[in-house]
C-alpha cells in the first residue's frame, strides 16, 4: 500500500472540503476571518503589530457574477478568479495566507566565527528538525546565551508554524510544540496566526500537495533553491468554517494516525523479511536449509578436481601458477589445518563454524581463476562504444545495464586483454557498496573499473550462483567489513578477497540450496509486492 499517496488524498479531500460533511449551521468562514482582520487592527493600535505587518492583507470575496475578486488596502479590486485552484463549499473562503498572520519572517543564523553548538542553552532549531508535521528534536542544537544574538522576529512561541523554505526538504511544515522560546535559522520560514484555532489546520493544509506543489512552482534556483517569504505569504489557503475546521482536523488525525500505523507495519514487515532472508542464508552456509545426501559426491573430492584442472590450465600455459595455492583439512585431533607451500598451520581460530561431513572449506581463491580487478587507470569515456562498469552499477546486487558509461574501441582492447568479464561470472564491489555482489546475467563484451574485482569459477565444479549467495551471506559481509583498508573511503584489498573463506557443499547440494534460496526469496518477494 502507497501511504505516502493515502495520506496525501485524504488532506487533498480535507482542503476541498470533501472530508466531513458541512454543517450550515456553521458560522461562516468569512466571520471567522473578519474577526482576524480586527484582531489585527486591535494589534496595530497596543503596538503589537506595525503598520509593514497588515500591508499586504487583502479581503477575497465571490461577486454577484460568482467570480473571486480580492480587495486591496488602497481599496483597488481585482477579479483573481484564474487564481483560484479549486472550488470549495458554502461557508468556506479563500484567504492569502498572509492575511491570517501575524508575522512571516524567517530565522536568523548566529556569526559563528568559530563558534560550536553547546550541550544547553538556547535552543536553536534548523531545517533538520522540521518534519512534515512533526518537529524532530532526537538531537538537537544549542547556543550559549552569551553568543546567542537573537534577532527579535526569529524567536520561536509556542504555536508557531515552521516551514523549510530552502534547499531538498523545501515544503515540510510542523507547528512549534515547545513551551520554552528557541531561535531558528534562515533555512525555516516563521508564520505566526493570529487565530491558535486554526494552527493544526494550516500546518496540514501546507503539507499538502497543493500547497507543496506551490512551494516548489514558485522556488528561486539560486546557488541553492529556496522559497521566499514573498511568495509564501502569497499562497491561497482553503478556510472552512471554524467548526468544520474541529471536525476535519479531528477525522484528519485519526486518520493519518491509522495511516502511520499502516507505515509501521509495513516497515516491521519489510524489516522482519530481511532478516527472514539473512536467516536463509545463515543456515544455507551451514548445511541446514536442505538435507544432505550421503551419495553425494564428497566436496573433498570437488576440491581435488578443481586442483587437477588447474594444474592443466597452468601447463596449457592459460593462468600462472598461485604461490599461496592452499589446502584445507581436518587433522586426527579433528583441527582444522592448512597447507600453503610447505609450511602447514592450524586455523581453527579463523573458521567460523563447522559444516556437514560432506563438507569442506576452501578459500576464494582455491576454486576460482586467478581474482583480479578492472583498471586502475581514470577512462576516457564517450558517447558511445563499450559498456564500462563499476561499483555503482552493482548497488543492488544486480547489474544495472541502463545508467551506464561508455569507453572507446582502442580503450576497450587495451582494458579487454587483461580482464574479459564473461556470463556467470560475479562482480564484487572493493568499495562504495563494499562487498555487493552481482551476477553477469548477459552476453556482450564490457570492462570495469578498480571498484570491481572479477570471480570466476573453475568450470561446473561450483555453481555461480551458490558463490553469489554465500556472498551476500552475514559471514562472508562481516569478514569483508573487518578487512577494510584505508582513510576516507576504505577498501577491500585483492588479498583479503582471495583468501576469503567458504563453505564447500557437494555440487548437488549447491543446486539444491540455490533453487530453495529463490523459492524462498520469491515468496517473501510477492509478500512485498502485495504490500507496496
Amino acid at each position: 500500500m502507497d501511504t505516502k499517496a493515502l495520506r496525501q488524498k485524504i488532506l487533498d479531500l480535507a482542503i476541498r472540503g470533501k472530508l466531513v460533511p458541512q454543517d450550515p449551521n456553521d458560522e461562516p468562514a468569512e466571520v471567522l476571518l473578519e474577526r482576524i482582520r480586527e484582531q489585527k487592527q486591535q494589534m496595530l493600535k497596543e503596538g503589537k503589530l506595525k503598520k509593514k505587518d497588515i500591508k499586504n492583507d487583502t479581503i477575497i470575496f465571490k461577486g454577484e457574477d460568482n467570480l473571486h475578486y480580492e480587495k486591496f488596502q488602497d481599496g483597488t479590486v481585482k477579479c483573481i478568479e484564474d487564481e483560484i485552484p479549486f472550488e470549495v463549499p458554502e461557508g468556506w473562503a479563500w484567504s492569502r495566507l498572509v492575511s491570517l498572520t501575524a508575522i512571516i519572517t524567517k530565522g536568523a543564523s548566529p556569526k559563528w566565527q568559530g563558534v560550536d553548538y553547546t550541550s544547553s542553552g538556547t535552543m536553536f532549531i534548523t531545517s533538520e528538525n522540521v518534519g512534515v508535521e512533526t518537529l524532530l528534536l532526537e538531537s538537537p542544537k544549542f547556543l550559549s546565551e552569551k553568543i546567542n544574538k537573537i534577532q527579535p522576529r526569529s524567536i520561536l512561541e509556542t504555536h508557531d508554524i515552521l516551514t523549510n523554505i530552502v534547499g531538498a526538504s523545501i515544503g515540510r511544515t510542523c507547528e512549534y510544540t515547545l513551551v520554552d522560546s528557541a531561535n531558528t535559522n534562515q533555512a525555516v520560514a516563521i508564520i505566526r496566526l493570529i487565530a491558535v484555532d486554526m494552527v493544526s489546520y494550516v500546518v496540514k493544509c501546507l503539507n499538502s500537495d497543493y500547497c507543496v506543489n506551490l512551494m516548489f512552482a514558485n522556488q528561486v534556483n539560486v546557488a541553492r533553491a529556496n522559497l521566499s517569504l514573498s511568495s509564501l505569504a502569497n499562497f491561497l489557503i482553503p478556510i472552512p468554517p471554524l467548526k468544520e475546521m474541529y471536525r476535519i482536523i479531528a477525522h484528519l488525525d485519526c486518520s493519518l494516525r491509522h495511516i502511520s500505523g499502516i507505515q509501521s507495519s509495513e516497515d516491521e514487515l519489510r524489516q522482519l523479511i530481511l532478516f527472514t532472508k539473512t536467516k536463509i542464508l545463515d543456515l544455507a552456509i551451514r548445511g541446514q536449509l536442505v538435507p544432505q545426501n550421503p551419495d553425494d559426491e564428497p566436496a573433498s573430492v570437488l576440491l581435488e578436481r578443481i586442483r587437477t584442472e588447474k594444474e592443466e590450465l597452468i601447463k596449457q600455459g592459460k593462468i600462472k601458477r598461485d604461490k599461496k595455492k592452499s589446502v584445507i583439512f581436518k587433522g586426527d585431533d579433528n583441527s582444522y589445518y592448512e597447507r600453503v607451500g610447505d609450511i602447514i598451520s592450524n586455523i581453527d581460530d579463523e573458521i567460523p563454524f563447522e559444516v556437514p561431513q560432506n563438507w569442506e572449506w576452501s578459500r576464494l581463491q582455491t576454486i576460482c581463476y586467478p581474482i583480479t580487478d578492472g583498471t586502475h587507470k581514470t577512462p576516457t569515456y564517450s558517447d558511445s562504444g563499450y559498456i564500462f562498469l563499476s561499483a555503482k552499477n552493482i548497488t543492488t546486487g544486480k547489474i544495472n545495464w541502463n545508467d551506464i558509461m561508455y569507453i572507446p574501441k582502442s580503450l576497450h582492447d587495451e582494458l579487454y586483454s587483461r580482464v574479459s568479464p564473461k556470463m556467470n561470472d560475479i562482480l564484487l564491489a572493493k568499495n562504495g557498496t563494499t562487498g555487493v555482489a552481482a551476477i553477469v546475467d548477459r552476453e556482450c563484451e564490457f570492462d570495469i573499473y578498480v571498484t570491481l574485482a572479477l570471480l570466476r569459477v573453475i568450470n561446473n565444479n561450483i555453481s555461480s550462483q551458490y558463490l553469489l549467495k554465500i556472498i551476500a551471506s552475514n559471514t562472508i559481509q562481516d569478514y569483508f567489513k573487518s578487512s577494510l583498508k584505508g582513510i576516507g573511503v576504505p577498501n577491500l584489498h585483492l588479498e583479503h578477497i582471495r583468501t576469503t573463506l567458504i563453505p564447500i557443499p557437494p555440487i548437488n547440494e549447491q543446486n539444491k540450496i540455490v533453487e530453495k534460496i529463490y523459492q524462498y526469496y520469491s515468496l517473501l518477494d510477492s509478500i512485498v509486492q502485495n504490500i507496496e
